[in-house]
Formats: structure tokens, sequence, C-alpha cells
């Protein structure tokens, strides 16, 4: 029997193996596999020498078996990121900064969304932890039990042993919005309460009630409208608050400045006030909370509370990664500071003089992005 001859076109697709790359550069394939790797070992290696071993895999096309690794070490270098959504501003601005975090350190993650479902939430969990992912990262997303792995929450509030959250200070931005919107003399003030399912909804409208009885402001109920908990696309878009803040209108109790969960609720409510034939920030003031991209190109230009959202994603990270590989101790809060952005939606109120505000905060007019 004749043996066929190999085909050359079979052979070029072949994947290029470690040791190929060692031979073209003449070293063991144990220093190639420190330098391509980055590990420790590496460290000892001359940087002239690194650059052969780059170059030849480069020149080589070669493409680590990460399998293959992942079989040796006994690990995946990935970690599983539990998000409600993930097309709205809030939850891809956070994404963003977890996966710059991840790629600079050689991480893949992998994304699910649950959009508030307990049963999706759990099932995803679960199907995360058979791809062997190494930890958790939870975006405004409510963790009630200690999950089997290391995990870092954004937005989490609740206490959970193993779960670091990280947490806005929600007292210092509504101090900063509230006390803005009373300097420019605004006392009636309507207030669109967050959905029951969001992280944030409870302890930022705690910190609404609490600071507007320090600054003498009234929270009254026909003010107040609460935005529900709708699933899919419908949520990501300025348009779901367009009813909730046209209800606000329709109640016929006057009002000169509204502050609103977040930015496309803000959004809206200043669509709503417009389209009712009056004018923003002349007759109604409008702030927002989130700092999203579109804030600074509506007009007017949204005043906001800015959450550092790409930060924060890169906090959770890092902090997730340090308790993979053992850096540092488990922390189980991590606050971070917000900044009140002052643009065009926020005016004095008509006419009304500005009353000063004996209080801690002082926000500062910044320049819009």
């Amino acid at each position: 029997m004749t043996p066929r001859k190999s085909d050359p076109k079979v052979r070029r697709h072949l994947p290029v193996t470690l040791k190929a790359v060692a031979e073209r550069v003449g070293l063991t394939p144990g220093t190639v596999s420190a330098v391509l790797n980055n590990s420790p070992a590496s460290r000892s290696v001359p940087e002239h020498t690194k650059n052969r071993i780059l170059a030849a895999a480069r020149e080589l096309n070669y493409r680590p078996n990460f399998l293959a690794r992942a079989l040796r070490v006994r690990r995946t270098y990935t970690v599983g990121v539990l998000a409600a959504e993930i097309g709205d501003p809030y939850g891809s601005t956070v994404i963003s900064g977890i996966e710059r975090y991840l790629r600079e350190q050689n991480f893949f993650y992998l994304t699910v969304t649950h959009q508030h479902d307990s049963k999706l939430l759990e099932s995803y969990s679960q199907l995360l932890l058979e791809r062997g992912v190494e930890g958790f990262i939870t975006i405004d997303t409510s963790i009630s039990q200690p999950l089997p792995l290391p995990a870092v929450a954004v937005a989490g509030h609740r206490p959970v042993e193993g779960v670091t959250n990280i947490v806005l200070d929600h007292r210092t931005a509504v101090l900063q919005a509230l006390h803005h919107l009373v300097e420019l003399g605004h006392r009636e003030i309507a207030f669109m309460k967050g959905p029951a399912s969001s992280s944030d909804t409870s302890v930022r409208w705690k910190s609404i009630v609490d600071v507007a009885q320090e600054l003498g402001i009234e929270i009254h109920p026909e003010l107040t409208v609460q935005l529900d908990d709708p699933a899919g696309a419908a949520a990501r878009a300025p348009e779901y608050g367009y009813p909730f803040a046209k209800d606000l209108l329709s109640r016929r109790r006057p009002f000169t400045a509204v502050f609103a969960y977040n930015d496309n609720a803000a959004i809206a409510a200043m669509r709503v006030i417009q389209d009712s034939g009056l004018c923003v920030p002349d007759d109604v003031s409008v702030v927002g909370f989130d700092d999203i991209q579109a804030a600074a190109y509506t007009n007017p230009t949204l005043t906001t509370v800015r959450q550092p959202l790409a930060k924060m994603g890169e906090i959770a990270a890092r902090a997730l990664l340090d308790r993979i590989e053992e850096r540092g101790e488990y922390v189980p809060e991590i606050a971070i500071e917000p900044q009140f952005i002052i643009r065009e939606s926020t005016a004095l109120a008509p006419d009304k003089n500005p009353q000063p505000v004996q209080s801690e905060a002082q926000p500062a007019r910044l320049p819009a992005k």
C-alpha cells in the first residue's frame, strides 16, 4: 500500500507548537513559555532575548493552547460578570472598565444578563461555575447570600460574607444636588424615584429623605413618581421615563425643579416639560444622576451627579483579581466619591431669589464634557 503524501495546505493550517517557537530561537520550551505567559520566571530573561522570542512567535503565528494551559495549571483565568442589563448606559460603561483592567491582566470574562429575574440569576450563576470562572462581578444586582467564589458587587449594598461592595456615597451625591437646587431658590421639587428592582433605589431614596429634611425641603407624595420594573430594551432609553414624567405634570401640583433617579429619566422629564410648552431651565430645572455620555449633548445640557462608572468597573475588577491571586486582605466595602456637574438644565427658580444654605456641600460649577 502506497502511503499518501501529506497535503502541504493541511500542514500549513496545523497549530504552531511552543516547541516550534523554541526551536526557531534555539532556547528551551520552558524559557519560551515563561516569556510568552509573562510568568515570574521571565524576569531573569534578558530583554533582547524576550524580543527574539516574541518576534518568532509573531512570525510563526503562534497561538497558545488555552485549554491545555488551563488543564495544566488548573485555572481558567476567567471571571463571570452578572449584569441586570448590558445595553443600558450604566451597565455598558461599568463593563467597559471591567474589560479594560481584565485585558491588561490577561484575564477573560463571560457576561450574562438576568434582567432582575431571580431564576435566571441562579441558573446563570451555576452556568458560569460550570464554565470554570474563578470569581464573580455583579452589576446592579442584589446579592443576599454568600457565593461559592470570590465576588465583587458594583452597587451592592447588602453586607454579604465574601462579597466586596463597590458603593457610591449616595448621601454626598444627594446633598450636592439638593443643595444646588435650594441655593437657586427651589422649594417645590418633584422626584422621580428608581424602580424597586434596582440595587441603588432604596439607599438613594433614603438619602433623599434624610437630606431633604436637613435642608428644609418637604417631599410631597403628589410630586413623587416611581419608575416601574420593565424587562428588556424599554428601560434602556429615555422614552421609558416619558410617561412617568408626564404623570407628574398631569397632577397639576406646581413644581420648579425635578430630581430624577437617572439621566435617562431626567432627559425624558426635559422632553415632557418642553412638549407641554414650558422651558428648561427658565420654568423648571432638571437634575439627573449618573452623567452618561448623552448628558453633555442634550438641549439644554444636563446638570447631573457623576458616578465614575468606568472607574467603578475597573476598581471592581482589580479588587476581584486581588482576591483571586491572594494579593491582599478581603475588604467588605469600597466607597466611591461622586462629582456634581453643573450644566445648563438648572437655573434660578422663577420669581425667586437664591437662598444661601449652610451645609458641608459646596458644589462648584464644572465645565461640560
